[in-house]
């Protein structure tokens, strides 16, 4: 049920966090603050295909 995932920041659109969600609990992309190394401050990272 669970499945591999890419966050992608918001801003920049790069690729800094990977990790996995429940597809049954959370079918919509998920949207979570996070810090991006590029942008040095805080965004919004939203899932990647």
């Amino acid at each position: 049920m669970r499945t591999n995932i890419t966050l992608v920041c918001t801003e920049c659109k790069e690729r800094n966090y990977d990790t996995n969600k429940n597809k049954k609990n959370d079918p919509d992309r998920m949207e979570i603050k996070k810090y991006c190394s590029r942008c040095k401050k805080h965004t919004v990272h939203k899932e990647g295909k």
